[in-house]
């Protein structure tokens, strides 16, 4: 398959700068595979347009404060963007700019309690970098990390994060640290939103994934079968297989919510329809054609063109029937990305 089939026209003011004050009042286009036209919805209609017996899959990754912003030794402008830790809170892989000008030994200072040594040269292909950080006054260095730190808002937000993004760029149920982007199909639940489900009879799991930058890495290989991610860390605890199981028993669908709750259930996937409990790296990537084994309905944003995340909901909606959704949620002023608006997909 061509990467070029995956493409679709966005005016740039649709894409969304800020989130809507109220997480549940964010439209929903409902897209049922089986061939009806959509439907449009609110997403606090959620729990109605779900089944008694359902199960709601949740990833509860927590989005760290991962954009540092420093000096130099010269004066100059810094960033180090951390992607994910190699060991103890103090040695991080990173993203650092301005790249060539940082070599190793090089040091960013970021506050008064919060420092960056380069210790290596480009580790990959994206020339993310080893670092050493150092909080002097403190030697709490998580801590450092929170209080100087950006909320990491993907590039097509274009403004400076705000403090209220380290509430809204986060789901109400995240808690475990590691994600450098938000598994942005979360962003919509409320608790008051959760209890109605629960109240329906719609019972709720929870995985993680901790989503790395390759997230909103475009697909640049011609053929989508080329395309690859880089690995990312995921749990399944036992209390989420065996929610799987007894959703299966009574007849319940899964719902996944997110693309990134997708992955790490299909790669989990065992032979009858289950997951297995556990842990390790993901670097799956789900194309048209690949045969889902967990996932009976999805929650999804709406992805970027030529994306790995526009690849997965083709993959389980179809390429047509999505980006005809596309089109007509267009029309109809739908917001897209991150901060947008949501589709379920049955």
């Amino acid at each position: 398959m061509d990467i070029a089939d995956f493409d679709y026209d966005l005016p740039p003011e649709r894409i969304a700068q800020e989130p809507l004050p109220d997480r549940e009042s964010s439209r929903l286009l409902v897209l049922d595979r089986r061939g009806s036209a959509a439907r449009h919805h609110a997403f606090r209609d959620l729990p109605e347009l779900l089944a008694p017996g359902d199960l709601v899959v949740l990833n509860r990754s927590r989005v760290i404060p991962a954009r540092l912003i420093g000096r130099r030794r010269n004066g100059g402008a810094a960033e180090i963007f951390l992607v994910r830790p190699l060991s103890g809170p103090g040695t991080w892989e990173a993203l650092v700019r301005p790249g060539r000008r940082l070599r190793v030994g090089d040091r960013v200072e970021v506050d008064a309690d919060l420092s960056a040594t380069i210790t290596s040269g480009p580790l990959g292909a994206d020339g993310r970098r080893r670092v050493e950080l150092q909080a002097p006054q403190t030697g709490d260095i998580p801590g450092a990390i929170l209080r100087a730190g950006h909320t990491p808002l993907p590039g097509y937000v274009r403004r400076d994060d705000r403090p209220s993004d380290r509430d809204r760029y986060q789901t109400v149920y995240a808690r475990e640290e590691g994600s450098v982007a938000a598994p942005t199909a979360g962003l919509h639940f409320t608790s008051a939103l959760l209890s109605r489900l629960s109240a329906r009879g719609i019972d709720s799991a929870e995985i993680v994934l901790h989503v790395g930058p390759g997230t909103f890495r475009p697909v640049k290989t011609p053929r989508v079968e080329d395309h690859r991610v880089d690995p990312e860390p995921y749990v399944i605890p036992e209390a989420a297989a065996q929610a799987v199981r007894s959703a299966r028993a009574r007849g319940g669908r899964v719902v996944a919510v997110g693309t990134t709750t997708v992955r790490a259930l299909e790669t989990a996937a065992r032979p009858g329809r289950i997951v297995a409990a556990g842990s390790g790296d993901t670097d799956q990537v789900i194309v048209p054609g690949f045969a889902f084994s967990v996932v009976d309905v999805l929650v999804t944003n709406f992805h970027m063109p030529r994306s790995s995340l526009l690849l997965l909901v083709a993959a389980f909606a179809g390429r047509e029937r999505t980006l005809e959704s596309y089109r007509e949620a267009l029309s109809r002023g739908y917001r897209f990305f991150s901060y947008g608006d949501a589709m379920l997909v049955l």
